[in-house]
């Protein structure tokens, strides 16, 4: 038949595959014992040759359990029908699957096959393992209130229909008419950040361990008929049930999941909803089992007691029943809450392998399948060599919620794919970095636990396992093979409380004993990879944004002194172009692109590079470099900070799967002093750098670009990824809400969302607890204000070119004016406003003539000019705020007298005008439409692409708020 298709290349092809296929067939399905008939007729087919001639077996398939004595086989009528559907069913489109995540799911899972995965064991012979979740007091499953809609709000279910058509479809098509209430909570629940949702994945390994017991335990016979085909009536009922019992009996034997609810008993006495829905899981799933610290009050000889225990618990009649009780010897949360939360649970664990899962993640059933080869690489190699820790890939599936979420999952996935594969191996500093890993129980409950729970210092509880694992001689592998659902952050704040705490927990290991000894311990290239893979990209990220700083004022130092003036006239008179060159260069390493290679290189590999590249052009349009050099401040501020006055903390995110918006107060609130002020100082320092610079034609603009964009990134991304920033309703409450916040008295009990003067004294408390050296250290950097304002004065036209040191004295007896101005005033406010409010009106009348007095004989006597006048305000406003910096590092040496008082008031003002500053533009543009809408495109463009209309849910959502 080929030959007859000799001269047709093209048929002959198609013929000899049709040919292997209808072999393969034969081979695989008609033929009883296959495989032992092929050796007879040519032993030498099982054997494999390698490039030394040495001979060598096939590897078992990698989901054959070893042992396993054949294949499934049919009768024959069925391999028949079999063969002829094989021969004549050609793939359509339409059987592909319509949903893109189970595209995506089936396409990792058979990519998955042909990875490096040990062969799995019988379910019998398999390591056993336990899960651990920790759970505080986020959402189990989503409430009635939350999912259905009032009359002009948007609720999670529009939602989730909208998101998810096809799954709603078919939930409607499956249940019709007996859905129930219960059903859809549960549905839109597995389908948000929730508790039910992570259990419901885990729990899938359990249902995977019974069907692999099934198959461990039944022939191929057995199998094409059932368990119980022959049988009849009576006995069949008592074999089915004796056969399910076995299999769940040895799926627990394997298998064990334990949430650790620290306050669940606090939830049950107080009747919160979270307790009973925590309940109604685990009779959902029985397996399930959940540990929580109980805290009783005893009378011992009349005197009150308190007794802590850790109690598990699982589900008897849709009500909790205890199973075991530990008594503790006191509180047990001592340290960082989430470690603590762990390691009161990590007893009620059992089997050789425990699995870390945070309460916002999600498994696959088929990737369950695969829990049994996971787990041999505990055993598959040398003992010296075995590792203590398996890392696993994690996949983020909040993605496609926003433009945010869809930065945020491409950041992570280049992290948990390529960068710790390469992590791994060749360069051997994986750590552990959070959940999923598995850990080897026995190693690390014998060396201090899965987790230090030490305040502070172990805010990073994750990355401290990794450390504690390599330095006790533990190997940490990272396997691709399977992969974990993962949730991310989908809104601005959230994503920058979790990137503070990240920053802050890694200031934290800067200064750790761990991190000292792997320095000292790892040989030279290990040290230097351990240290840019962690705490070094963090210093690394501070020392960008003091460069940026160093540089300013060293251009602020060449232009005001006089030495950028003389060094471009020597220039130009010997025609020199390499000053112009030199300043110019830096501009292409200022673009800031080769950040992104790592993530279009993975995506490359994952999706194509035609596809990474659209996706990547695609993340520009969606403006990702702001998000992104927004994302640098962040992490340099709250590592700075926490390095030098400590005060790392928790930061908890929230887990909201719809996003909304935030109030102009709430952004005050968070990146006032991480952005908004150092943005500032970079457009004053840019200013007066346009002011006296000596012009270069394009090479001024290649040399600031840059950091005009990270000035204005800085100043106004909060509101660009604020959904509805710029709808003109929204300003109006906003505006009116930063004023009450603002004129609101804060005091003890007041906090600091409610009131300026709180949320002041919270934001600067840091300084209270610093030591010595870095309070002089904070003075020192705050001179820089000092410099700044004595380079200006002297350019000042009132000064006459008069370089006397009096000058500058002069200027101070400007501040110290505007300092009394202001204690006059607020001591008549204080004693005159409530009863003499004439007099008091009188008083500042008669402040403002006498300023006004003053300008107009400067102007006339002295030539004072606007120019002067402005640069005046650029000279002094940076001075002013760094007497405030400095003020409060001497605050409890001065809060006590007379001077606070004026210091408070000029503190109010400073973030009164900044606020107003930041205001202005934005309340300019909410007044085009059309703004409002490109910036929506810009933050949904994924929701549009699914015809969902976000505007109601995030008014809904505020409104709720």
């Amino acid at each position: 038949m080929v030959m007859q298709y000799k001269n047709k290349q093209g048929l002959q092809f198609e013929v000899t595959i049709l040919l292997q296929d209808i072999i393969d067939t034969l081979i695989q399905d008609m033929f009883v014992d296959a495989q032992r008939k092929l050796d007879q007729i040519n032993p030498s087919d099982t054997l494999i040759s390698d490039d030394d001639g040495v001979f060598d077996y096939y590897k078992p398939e990698l989901f054959a359990s070893i042992g396993s004595e054949s294949k499934i086989h049919f009768p024959l009528k069925e391999q028949v029908k079999r063969l002829y559907l094989l021969l004549n069913t050609k793939e359509k489109v339409a059987e592909v699957p319509s949903n893109s995540e189970a595209r995506r799911r089936i396409s990792f899972f058979a990519t998955s096959l042909f990875m490096d995965m040990p062969a799995a064991p019988k379910v019998r012979s398999m390591l056993s393992f336990s899960i651990v979740t920790p759970y505080f007091m986020e959402e189990v499953k989503f409430s009635d209130e939350e999912l259905h809609s009032n009359q002009d709000e948007a609720s999670i279910l529009t939602y989730m229909q909208k998101i998810y058509p096809d799954e709603w479809t078919n939930l409607l098509e499956r249940l019709g008419s007996k859905i129930t209430n219960e059903d859809i909570r549960y549905w839109a629940s597995f389908r948000g950040q929730t508790l039910s949702r992570t259990v419901r994945g885990m729990m899938y390994y359990r249902k995977a361990l019974r069907l692999q017991a099934f198959l461990d335990r039944t022939n191929d016979q057995e199998l094409y008929k059932g368990p119980v085909g022959t049988e009849r009536g009576q006995n069949k009922r008592n074999i089915h049930q004796s056969l399910s019992t076995e299999l769940d009996a040895l799926a627990d034997m394997k298998f064990s999941y334990v949430i650790s609810c620290q306050k669940f008993g606090e939830q049950k006495s107080n009747g919160d909803p979270h307790a009973q829905d925590i309940i109604d899981l685990m009779a959902r799933y029985p397996a399930l089992r959940v540990a929580y610290i109980e805290e009783k009050e005893i009378i011992v000889q009349n005197i009150p007691h308190k007794v802590y225990s850790s109690v598990l618990i699982k589900a008897e009649n849709n009500l909790d029943q205890e199973i075991y009780r530990i008594k503790l010897p006191g509180p047990p949360i001592i340290g960082e809450g989430k470690p603590e939360n762990q390691n009161h649970a990590i007893i009620f664990t059992r089997g050789e392998a425990v699995q870390t899962i945070d309460m916002n993640q999600d498994n696959y059933l088929e990737e369950a399948y695969k829990m049994r080869n996971v787990l041999q690489e505990f055993v598959r190699h040398p003992k010296d060599q075995a590792p203590t820790i398996l890392g696993l890939r994690e996949h983020i599936f909040t993605g496609s919620v926003s433009s945010l979420a869809g930065f945020m999952s491409y950041q992570e996935t280049s992290f948990v794919t390529i960068g710790q594969r390469f992590l791994a191996d060749p360069l051997r500093v994986r750590f552990h970095y959070g959940h999923p890993d598995i850990f080897d129980r026995m190693f690390h409950l014998t060396r201090g636990g899965i987790s230090k729970a030490s305040k502070t210092i172990n805010l990073s509880e994750d990355v401290f396992a990794g450390y504690n694992s390599i330095l006790r001689r533990g190997h940490i592998t990272y396997n691709e093979y399977i992969q974990v659902g993962k949730g991310r952050d989908v809104g601005l704040n959230q994503i920058s409380k979790f990137e503070a705490k990240v920053a802050n927990g890694n200031s934290e290991q800067t200064l750790s004993r761990d991190i000292y000894r792997l320095g000292r311990r790892f040989d030279f290239f290990r040290m230097l990879s351990c240290y840019f893979t962690t705490v070094g990209f963090y210093f690394n990220s501070l020392i960008s944004v003091v460069g940026i700083y160093v540089f300013l004022y060293g251009q602020l130092y060449l232009v005001l002194s006089g030495v950028q003036s003389v060094l471009f006239i020597k220039a130009q008179t010997m025609n020199m172009k390499s000053l112009e060159t030199a300043l110019a260069s830096q501009s292409f390493l200022q673009l800031g692109l080769l950040t992104g290679l790592p993530m279009v290189m993975e995506l490359g590999l994952e999706k194509g590079f035609r596809a990474a590249l659209s996706d990547f052009i695609l993340m520009q349009l969606q403006v990702a470099s702001v998000f992104f050099t927004f994302s640098l401040g962040t992490k340099a501020h709250y590592y700075g900070r926490t390095i030098l006055h400590g005060g790392a903390k928790y930061r908890p995110t929230g887990r909201k799967f719809v996003v909304f918006h935030a109030s102009f107060t709430e952004n005050y609130q968070l990146y006032s002093r991480s952005h908004f002020v150092k943005s500032f100082e970079l457009l004053f320092l840019l200013i007066i750098y346009h002011i006296f610079r000596k012009s270069y034609g394009r090479v001024h603009v290649m040399v600031t670009y840059s950091t005009w964009f990270m000035a204005m990134t800085w100043l106004f991304a909060p509101f660009l990824f604020n959904p509805a920033g710029f709808a003109w309703h929204k300003i109006v409450d906003d505006w009116s809400d930063w004023n009450r916040w603002m004129r609101n008295q804060g005091g003890i009990g007041v906090q600091p969302e409610k009131s300026w003067e709180s949320w002041w004294n919270a934001e600067n408390s840091h300084l209270r607890y610093s030591v010595l050296s870095s309070r002089i250290l904070e003075v020192l950097l705050c001179l820089r204000f000092f410099v700044y304002q004595y380079g200006l004065v002297y350019h000042l036209k009132i000064s006459h070119d008069n370089k006397n040191f009096l000058v500058y004295l002069l200027s101070w007896v400007v501040i110290i004016a505007v300092v009394g101005l202001v204690k006059l005033v607020n001591c008549a406010s204080r004693q005159l406003s409530s009863k003499h409010q004439l007099i008091f009106r009188f008083i500042k009348l008669l402040t403002f003539l006498a300023v006004v007095t003053s300008f107009i004989l400067l102007s006339c006597l002295c030539k004072l000019s606007i120019m002067d006048l402005i640069i005046c305000c650029l000279a002094f406003i940076p001075t002013g705020w760094g007497l405030l910096l400095i003020v409060q590092v001497l605050r409890p040496k001065i809060e006590y007298y007379a001077i606070w008082e004026p210091i408070q008031v000029i503190a109010h003002a400073y973030d009164y005008g900044m606020g107003s500053l930041l205001f202005f533009p934005i309340a300019v543009l909410a007044w085009m439409p059309i703004i409002s809408a490109i910036q929506t495109r810009v933050l949904f463009n994924r929701a549009f692409s699914r015809q969902l209309q976000i505007q109601p849910f995030i008014v809904g959502k505020t409104k709720r708020r």
